[in-house]
């Protein structure tokens, strides 16, 4: 079987690490099996869903690498949607409703004082022909319920093994409100019929969705696709991400420097048994992340492995990957990026970085060490220069002045960077060259 999978994202918003995690998994599986990535935007909220939150969408994927083998928006398909709710209808599995919500709420409320389940009672089935007619009169229009068959819904799950969902203990879902809009569930379905989707692979909190859309399946005589639900991720207080609650933006890591592989890694390796580490790329991730190593249990998101990861990536980052982004940042210099990239956390850093070579520097120095340093730039030794040259005069200083470990080389670095970290100084010296050192030694 050729595999094709779709992510569906509403385009109501930008989307989260929560959002990435299906995605990315989706695109995994589909590298994985040489298979096709589909991405299904659910535009159909007309009040909350825009083209910018969309494009935001697609220029978010295509930043953590993720280039789709089809685009489809659901605005734009609904007469697919119309064909389906007729054949429905006709079947005698869709049904028109009249309740306003009021009236289903005390019923809902009914149910719970009479220690029965708030499902709703099908009430509607039992209207005539007249009846409907007296309640469109009234100027009512009708929402649209699919009629379940009320039986266990049995499926194999990808990643949480055999899984049933009884449809017996849920209420007829509403596929159409009665604006004449369709809710997610009936477009959803039908998308995946006529796009040829064959795996599912979605959180765990649409587990019991399942069952339902599976009967819709059915009714509309399509095999149903396999199903994969993964673990969600949480935030580092073990809160779901939400674009509601404001949750940071893929769009808001890139403002902040992080690299989209980090981004990825700890979007879909958090949570399984592989551990969070660096990988080259997102096919090397898809080779060797099987759904069988995806947890059952919580996948929380640490801030710090995020940093941690980050800065690994950079750290191990050839000059031919780093220049054109150095350029863009005005700089240049392979000898400059070997030299600094270790202290780099997100690549932006290095603009703050390189002014250790290129300036402005304030030197720090403490009156205790004036007289030292004044000998130290009295022995500073003649150019060429190498990495020798750092222990050259700093064995000179030692021998002269008895000064050893922090105490010999913290003041020079002060005096030289003014600061108490940064890259070896054996290698800052050659690049710096002996008049810079000059000018900053007091």
């Amino acid at each position: 079987m050729s595999v094709v999978v779709r992510w569906a994202p509403s385009p109501t918003g930008r989307i989260h690490l929560g959002n990435a995690r299906p995605a990315l998994l989706n695109w995994y599986f589909a590298r994985r099996h040489g298979g096709r990535f589909v991405l299904r935007m659910d535009d159909t909220d007309h009040a909350r869903s825009t083209r910018e939150f969309a494009d935001g969408i697609e220029a978010d994927l295509s930043w953590l690498g993720i280039q789709p083998d089809l685009l489809v928006r659901q605005s734009e398909r609904t007469a697919l949607y119309d064909a389906a709710r007729d054949r429905l209808i006709a079947a005698g599995r869709l049904y028109p409703c009249y309740e306003t919500e009021e009236e289903l709420d005390r019923k809902r409320a009914r149910a719970r004082l009479l220690g029965k389940p708030p499902i709703y009672d099908r009430a509607a089935l039992n209207l005539t022909d007249e009846d409907r007619a007296r309640l469109e009169a009234e100027g009512r229009t009708p929402h649209w319920r699919f009629k379940l068959d009320g039986r266990p819904v049995q499926f194999d799950d990808l990643i949480k093994g055999p899984q049933t969902v009884n449809t017996a203990s849920m209420s007829d879902p509403v596929l159409i409100r009665a604006d004449g809009s369709y809710l997610y569930t009936l477009p959803s379905v039908v998308d995946d019929i006529d796009l040829g989707i064959t795996h599912i692979i979605r959180g765990e909190d649409h587990v019991s969705n399942t069952g339902t859309q599976i009967e819709i399946f059915e009714a509309l005589g399509a095999a149903p696709p396999i199903f994969g639900h993964h673990n969600l991720l949480t935030d580092a207080q073990g809160l779901g991400f939400s674009k509601r609650l404001g949750s940071q933006s893929i769009a808001d890591f890139r403002e902040e420097g992080y690299e989209p592989l980090a981004i990825a890694i700890v979007a879909t390796l958090t949570g399984t048994s592989l551990p969070v580490e660096a990988y080259d790329s997102l096919d090397a991730i898809a080779e060797k992340l099987d759904f069988s190593m995806i947890s059952h249990g919580s996948a929380r998101f640490d801030p710090a492995e995020l940093d941690t990861l980050n800065a690994r990536l950079l750290h191990a980052m050839p000059y031919a990957v780093a220049a054109p982004r150095l350029s863009a940042l005005g700089l240049e210099g392979e000898a400059m990026w070997t030299l600094l990239r270790e202290n780099l956390v997100k690549f932006p850093d290095i603009v703050e970085w390189s002014k250790l070579l290129t300036g402005p520097v304030e030197p720090v120095v403490a009156d205790e060490d004036r007289d030292f340093l004044a000998l130290a730039k009295a022995l500073l030794p003649p150019e060429p220069w190498d990495e020798t040259t750092w222990s050259h005069w700093t064995n000179a200083l030692k021998a002269s002045t008895g000064r050893k470990g922090k105490g010999l080389f913290l003041p020079l670095r002060m005096a030289l960077t003014g600061r108490h970290d940064g890259p070896e100084l054996k290698s800052l010296l050659v690049l710096l060259g002996r008049k810079a050192c000059l000018d900053r030694l007091p």
